[in-house]
C-alpha cells in the first residue's frame, strides 16, 4: 500500500532539500517522490543528503506540470501554512496519515509539497481534495521542508502500522474518481456554463473556484460522477439541437 503514497514537490529550488526528503521518506517506508518542475535537477548534494537513501531520488519521477504528478490519483492533499481567502476542506497531520492510508488501498495517493519560500498557489490547492496544515507552535512555526515531509510521512506510517492490527477489509475498485475525472468534469462544467451565458469567457469571476471547492466538500464518488456527467451531455445535446 504504502507504494501508493507519492510524495509531490513543487519547484523545489534547492538540491539539498531533495536529498533531505528523500531521506524523510525511506526512513517511514515511503519510496514514490515526485519533482514538479525542480528549478535545479538532483545532484552530487542531493545524493549526499539523501545518506542512503539515494535509490530514491535516482528513481524520482520529473514531470512539468503538477497535473501529471497526481495523474492517476483518487486523493490529493496539499500542505498549507496559511489560511485562504477560499476556505477548504482541511486535515491536520494524523487525520491525513489515515486519510492517505485508507484511500492507498484502493487507488494512488497525492501528498503535494510546495515551494521552500511560498509554498503551492491558489490555483494549485484548488486541484486538491484537503489541505493539510501541521500544528506547530503558532508563535515559531517554521518548518523547512524535509521536516513537514518527516512529519506527514510519520503520520502515514503509524497509521499503516495500526491498519496492520487490524482485520484488513477486502477493497475493489475505488468508489472515488480519479483526479483526471474530476478535471474533465470541470472542464465539461465551465463549457456548458459558458455556453449558456451563466459565465463570460475570459471572467468566470469566483464561480468555477466555488464549484471546485463544493465538489471537493461533496467528493462524489465514481457513478455520482457518471451521472452529473451524463446530465450534462444531456443539456449539452439540447443547447446544441436548439
Amino acid at each position: 500500500m504504502l507504494q501508493n503514497i507519492r510524495i509531490v514537490l513543487v519547484e523545489t529550488s534547492h538540491t539539498g532539500n531533495m536529498g533531505s526528503v528523500a531521506r524523510a521518506m525511506k526512513t517511514m517506508g515511503l519510496t514514490n517522490l515526485y519533482l514538479v518542475n525542480p528549478l535545479v535537477k538532483p545532484d552530487s548534494q542531493a545524493i549526499s543528503l539523501a545518506a542512503g537513501a539515494s535509490d530514491v531520488i535516482g528513481d524520482a519521477k520529473i514531470v512539468d506540470t503538477l497535473d501529471e504528478a497526481i495523474a492517476g490519483c483518487s486523493l490529493v492533499v496539499g500542505t498549507s501554512a496559511r489560511s485562504r481567502s477560499l476556505p477548504w476542506p482541511m486535515l491536520d497531520a494524523r487525520e491525513c496519515g489515515v486519510k492517505s492510508v485508507e484511500e492507498g488501498e484502493q487507488a494512488p495517493v497525492a501528498l503535494v509539497f510546495g515551494r521552500e519560500r511560498v509554498g503551492l498557489t491558489n490555483d494549485e490547492l484548488q486541484k486538491c481534495h484537503y489541505h493539510v496544515a501541521i500544528q506547530a507552535n503558532p508563535e515559531y512555526s517554521s518548518l523547512n521542508l524535509a521536516m513537514a515531509v518527516q512529519i506527514i510521512a510519520y503520520e502515514v506510517r503509524m497509521a499503516w502500522l495500526q491498519s496492520q492490527q487490524q482485520e484488513r477489509p477486502q477493497y475493489g475498485e475505488s468508489p472515488y474518481p480519479l483526479v483526471d475525472d474530476l478535471e474533465r468534469f470541470y472542464q465539461h462544467m465551465e463549457k456548458m456554463m459558458l455556453t449558456s451565458g451563466f459565465i463570460r469567457e475570459g471572467n468566470p469571476g469566483q464561480v468555477m473556484s466555488k464549484l471546485r471547492r463544493l465538489f471537493t466538500r461533496a467528493r462524489p464518488e465514481r457513478d455520482e460522477l457518471n451521472i452529473l456527467r451524463g446530465m450534462l451531455a444531456s443539456f449539452e445535446k439540447k443547447t446544441g439541437d436548439k
